[in-house]
């Protein structure tokens, strides 16, 4: 069988998205959002309970008086911490297991896919004046491919390597020459393995290269693509990847942006990713 189709095959075997983590999202999506809404999605599931008002009773937020329900748990964290410890904890299973032909740990895939998700949140408050759930969902799946392609990739990294440096291919093109497929494309097969929107599968399948989507006037995956870049460039998981990087000059043209915005955005993810390991060591 060739490579391709052990590949596609794999997308069967990779276990449910959370349901909850999903539902929750997008909820604190909308603007009019009510705390019962999420209240009632979250009593469902005891884990996601129990991990939430340990977070809340933990020393890092330090509250004044014991925290015994959810729904005071959910107002106490507040959205941002709500959607960090949901969607990234709920999602960190696919990431921590083993290790990846792109890393020299899985976890190392883990912080760089949380490092860029954080990221298109700092980006998108500075493009469109708000953040926006579903974007940092699509950015922490932008890299789900390679949680299935790692093996495949650990095996035949000498030739993609080779064709990157010698033939200056992109990282993808020599993915994809070699193996069939590349990671982003896979990504979002599994993406829509797991039934998500139209906007979130696009903007993991083009993460690398937003300017081959039809519509111009899509902007989350050029948000992921910049966020993944500046990662990149910051050496937040970079991997073999980082070989292909593509300049962000042109990126910054697009959304109006100086390169003293980029360097900002990167303090301000410094410590976004801080709080992050300690809050998701939380839970």
């Amino acid at each position: 069988m060739k490579a391709v189709n052990r590949i596609l095959k794999s997308i069967n075997t990779i276990p449910a998205f959370p349901a909850t983590g999903n539902k929750v999202s997008q909820l604190l999506n909308r603007i009019d959002y009510s705390v019962s809404e999420v209240t009632n999605v979250i009593r469902f599931d005891p884990s996601i309970t129990a991990n939430l008002l340990k977070m809340a009773n933990s020393a890092y937020f330090s509250p004044q008086h014991k925290i015994s329900t959810i729904n005071d748990a959910v107002i106490y964290l507040g959205q941002k911490n709500l959607l960090l410890a949901i969607q990234t904890a709920g999602i960190s299973k696919y990431y921590k297991k083993g290790s990846s032909g792109y890393f020299d740990k899985a976890t190392d895939l883990w912080e760089h896919s949380v490092a860029v998700a954080l990221m298109s949140q700092i980006l998108s408050r500075k493009i469109t004046g708000e953040e926006n759930t579903t974007l940092y969902t699509a950015a922490l799946l932008h890299d789900v491919g390679k949680i299935i392609m790692g093996e495949f990739v650990r095996d035949e990294m000498q030739k993609i390597t080779m064709l990157v440096e010698e033939q200056h291919m992109s990282f993808l093109e020599a993915e994809e020459l070699v193996l069939g497929i590349n990671h982003a494309d896979l990504g979002g097969k599994i993406a829509e393995h797991w039934n998500f929107p139209v906007e979130i599968r696009d903007a993991i399948s083009y993460h690398h290269r937003p300017d081959l989507l039809e519509k111009e006037d899509k902007i989350m995956p050029w948000i992921v693509y910049m966020a993944d870049e500046a990662c990149l460039m910051m050496g937040i998981g970079s991997g073999v990847e980082g070989l292909a990087q593509r300049a962000v000059s042109e990126l910054l043209k697009k959304f109006n942006l100086r390169m003293r915005d980029l360097e900002m955005s990167m303090v301000l993810l410094s410590d976004d990713l801080k709080r992050a390991r300690e809050v998701i060591s939380i839970v």
